[in-house]
């Protein structure tokens, strides 16, 4: 008899005992990352530290910029990013001090930290969720994650639906544009572009450009000046190291019969508003968007 009602005993046991564990699991914060791991947390993350400049800009954008205790070299928007203490370069972590400050979240970079490094910090415990956007919708739907996992839901949901709506005004005001092929400069020396799969190739593609590297394999290939000269696209852009430093555009005009050069298209865009995946990429798009409307006009 008592052998018989055992089972039974057991099964309730096991009900009682999912009834406990189940609601804790339920209650859990989960997102999924750019390496399609899921992070979860018991509780909303009130100590984050991000490896990445685009990543400490994203998490103010979604309204967890109160929550970050740390950020790598070169964090500099929004302003009250340059006070946070530095754990290092993104591709040479001070992993050290990052421990020190007790992190209950990290936001890595899927392509751009040490994945040794990034891989020890899991062997200690710290969570890390992983980006790097590769589309614009990635940027929206990375500040709605951050945001979850932030507890600062609300926020990061208006900054995506801002975001969104940004873009399809964009989209829907370029549409039909006269295509203009682009050349755009990520580096001087060596030389450097994007391909069409990269977020600036993307951007040059919604301005009505059309990317002369665009169909090569590497997301940021090498060129060499004979490539580019073949080439002869109509407008030459530049970012790298930013508006201070013409010298990249001026170093083509020793190639007068270069189409760019003939036709004086050689622009600069800010680097920092097209080369991090944060809500700043739709301004950085306008101005984008901007010079090639320049360039299609008589000259």
């Amino acid at each position: 008899m008592t052998r018989r009602r055992l089972p039974g005993l057991l099964l309730l046991l096991l009900a009682l005992l999912a009834g406990l564990i189940g609601p804790a699991a339920a209650d859990q914060i989960c997102a999924i990352d750019d390496t399609d791991r899921e992070v979860c947390l018991a509780d909303p993350a009130e100590r984050i530290i991000a490896l990445s400049p685009g990543a400490t800009e994203l998490l103010f954008a979604a309204g967890a910029g109160e929550r970050l205790v740390a950020a790598v070299e070169h964090s500099d928007y929004p302003p009250e990013a340059k006070a946070l203490p530095s754990v290092g370069s993104h591709d040479r972590l001070d992993l050290e001090r990052l421990v020190a400050l007790q992190p209950d979240l990290v936001i890595g970079w899927v392509t751009g930290n040490p994945a040794e490094q990034v891989e020890r910090l899991e062997r200690l415990g710290v969570p890390v969720f992983r980006i790097e956007p590769r589309a614009f919708e990635g940027i929206a739907t990375a500040l709605e994650r951050l945001a979850r996992l932030a507890g600062s839901e609300a926020q990061g949901r208006l900054a995506a639906e801002r975001f969104r709506q940004g873009l399809a005004e964009m989209a829907a005001r370029h549409a039909g544009a006269p295509p203009v092929t682009v050349f755009y400069q990520v580096w001087d020396s060596p030389l450097m572009t994007v391909n069409d799969e990269h977020l600036i190739g993307k951007a040059v593609t919604l301005c009505g450009g059309v990317n002369v590297f665009g169909g090569l394999a590497r997301l940021v290939p090498r060129i060499d000046e004979e490539a580019l000269l073949a080439a002869d696209p109509e407008v030459i852009l530049a970012g790298g190291r930013g508006e201070q430093n013409r010298s990249w555009l001026e170093d083509w005009r020793r190639f007068p019969k270069l189409t760019a050069v003939a036709r004086d298209n050689l622009f600069l865009v800010p680097p920092s508003l097209l080369q991090r995946p944060t809500p700043r990429l739709l301004e950085g798009s306008r101005l984008l968007c901007e010079r090639l409307e320049v360039a299609r006009g008589p000259r």
